[in-house]
């Protein structure tokens, strides 16, 4: 099953922020990684963000791409399955298509990682 993103299709002003909610179905694995992936009309698909997770520790590793780095953050709750993405300082280039992906897994994600894609959610960003 797909992660479940949320909310469906959302809208912004440049500067304003947003937060997307990533439901992972089933329990939590005793490893995992999730990303946040975009990608917006025209362009290709980019991560954006994703979080290498272990249960066990309890803690993780979380890595972003230079256009989000110190604007959005990728967080995990465990307990609940869920993964989310805040996003502040909106910008209009951010207009995209994001989606969340995971694997029951330690590794680092990329767009080559997944053949098969969930719905993924629009945010947009305008005045």
């Amino acid at each position: 099953q797909m992660p479940l993103v949320l909310p469906g299709g959302v809208r912004a002003q440049p500067g304003e922020s947003l937060r997307l909610t990533c439901v992972i179905p089933g329990p939590p694995a005793k490893t995992s990684t999730t990303g946040w992936f975009r990608q917006a009309p025209g362009k290709e698909r980019e991560i954006v963000a994703q979080i290498r997770w272990n249960t066990t520790s309890g803690g993780g590793i979380e890595d972003y791409s230079d256009s989000v780095k110190d604007r959005f953050t990728i967080s995990r709750d465990n307990a609940k399955n869920t993964v989310y993405q805040q996003m502040n300082n909106l910008k209009v280039e951010d207009t995209a298509a994001y989606y969340c992906m995971t694997l029951p897994d330690w590794l680092v994600l990329t767009v080559d990682t997944f053949r098969t894609w969930g719905p993924g959610t629009q945010v947009t960003v305008s005045s």
